[in-house]
């Protein structure tokens, strides 16, 4: 098990820039595979990036605008968000799992708590 802190959140006009934090704790966190998901109000949580031994993948809406990183000897992920849209507005949630196909379909074992990201227009 890992667990899994985010921060970064806030609000941010159309057009801004935020950069979301996610603190695994767990000494194998380098063999997970990490990941951002998101949920809007009245939708369902979908996937946006995620990390792994393997490399990053993305969304394809995302692809351009936000991207992953990962930093091992802080045992954190970064999501850089840029040019963030109002529909970007969302709970984002950090995710880890030991499967990277589990995790691009949210199938994972540990979850973040969330981060609320609110982009006016």
């Amino acid at each position: 098990q890992v667990q899994l802190v985010e921060s970064g959140g806030g609000l941010v006009q159309a057009g801004g820039s935020l950069r979301l934090s996610c603190e695994a704790s767990g000494r194998t966190f380098s063999t997970y595979a990490i990941g951002w998901f998101r949920q809007a109000p009245g939708k369902e949580r979908d996937f946006v990036a995620g990390i792994s031994s393997s490399g990053t993948y993305y969304a394809d809406s995302e692809k351009g605008r936000f991207t992953i990183s990962r930093d091992t000897a802080k045992n954190t992920v970064y999501l850089q968000m840029n040019s963030l849209k109002p529909e970007d507005t969302a709970v984002y949630y950090c995710a880890a799992d030991l499967s990277d196909e589990s995790l691009r379909v949210g199938v994972v074992s540990n979850w973040g708590q969330g981060t609320q990201v609110t982009v006016s227009s």
